[in-house]
């Protein structure tokens, strides 16, 4: 079977590729901002434009309008424009995704490339028009095609995000525990497996929430775009990173593990949006990354040949037993002992809501008999 992986690794630009980077962004932006410019235009006009039609009118206006837009890879606008069509794609088939709307300077500032404009050889990117190859901290750790390559600029630092075509069912380690486990996420443990296993949350944001009040603070005061206002923000910026990576650290640590580990995984499918309506427990819950977890715990599983079974939002996996099976009709949120009436079991809430969800997923797999 074949996947796709993202490998992200940070690059060392001098002063002279950084300002070609920073070229690349910014015809980007302009390439994607003149689109949607067109695509307004048309569809006023009671036309019907499509990615392919304002690829087109971009391409005329071109030699005019953006000369220096040659300076750079032609990828920066076409790849745009590719970006622009995706997104009107999502706004006319999926519910609550907005209106595409205008790229702004230094926000998110990113371009795109194609196999056939970028090459990597011993930690070297070289990309078309720009002479000398810029150095990666890093190799490849996957061996496979290389698709495209992503630039991004995110706080100071910059990034090349190479997409390839990877294998999958790599070398897995099942000799540990049961074949199969269930995963309960909580907000006072992120994670409890069904074998009693607990996985305690970081929360980095909240150990770090002191120092973001006391930047935003001296932000708040600081003139808007004075060069004092521009350390303030960078050094925002940077903190936000590193909450970011150690969050993402915690989670990509504890799904390897848990992968290589068990052949079958159960995870409920929370309703993260409706959760995040509790205004009591909103921070939390973004602290957690459930839904980033989820994310990473997927892919990884298809990498590793492991199936994961994902239980209904509405499986009441807390509320019933699980040694008889009785369900309860109610069970408080602040109640974190399980305790039977009818066979006497008490237990850890979340370990036993594991277990069920442990059963609910061989049961499903049984009945399906493929991966879920």
């Amino acid at each position: 079977m074949i996947a796709y992986l993202a490998h992200k690794i940070e690059i060392k630009p001098n002063n002279v590729q950084e300002t070609f980077l920073l070229k690349s962004c910014g015809t980007s932006r302009v390439g994607y901002n003149a689109a949607l410019a067109i695509w307004n235009s048309e569809y006023k006009a009671g036309n019907k434009p499509t990615m392919y039609s304002v690829k087109k009118q971009l391409n005329s206006k071109k030699k005019v309008d953006f000369p220096w837009s040659y300076e750079v890879s032609k990828c920066c606008m076409e790849e745009a424009v590719i970006d622009l069509g995706k997104a009107f794609s999502k706004f006319f088939k999926e519910k609550n995704v907005g209106h595409p709307t205008f790229h702004k300077k230094g926000k998110k500032d990113s371009f795109r490339l194609n196999n056939l404009n970028f090459s990597i050889k011993k930690s070297k990117l070289k990309i078309s028009k720009l002479a000398i190859p810029i150095k990666m901290t890093e190799d490849l750790r996957f061996k496979g095609k290389v698709l495209s390559c992503t630039i991004s600029k995110t706080a100071g630092k910059w990034f090349a995000s190479i997409t390839q075509e990877v294998g999958t069912n790599l070398d897995t380690d099942y000799t540990q525990g049961s074949p199969s486990v269930g995963i309960d996420l909580g907000v006072t443990t992120l994670a409890t497996l069904s074998e009693g296993t607990v996985f305690k949350g970081l929360r980095p944001h909240k150990t770090l929430l002191f120092k973001l009040r006391q930047l935003n603070k001296s932000l708040s005061r600081k003139v808007k775009f004075s060069q004092n206002w521009k350390k303030i923000k960078l050094k925002l910026s940077k903190l936000h990173f590193r909450i970011a990576n150690i969050r993402k650290d915690y989670l990509h640590k504890m799904t390897t593990h848990i992968v290589r580990t068990y052949k079958v995984i159960t995870i409920e499918d929370l309703n993260t949006s409706g959760m995040l309506k509790n205004h009591k427990l909103a921070r939390s819950i973004s602290d957690s990354s459930f839904n980033m977890l989820k994310t990473i715990l997927a892919y990884k599983a298809k990498l590793y040949g492991v199936d994961l079974v994902l239980a209904d939002r509405f499986f009441a996996s807390s509320k019933t037993c699980s040694k008889c099976g009785i369900k309860k009709e109610k069970l408080a949120l602040g109640t974190r002992t399980y305790e039977c009436n009818e066979c006497g079991l008490v237990m850890d809430r979340d370990l036993n809501a594991s277990i069920n969800l442990d059963k609910f997923g061989l049961a499903k797999l049984a009945a399906v008999g493929s991966t879920v």
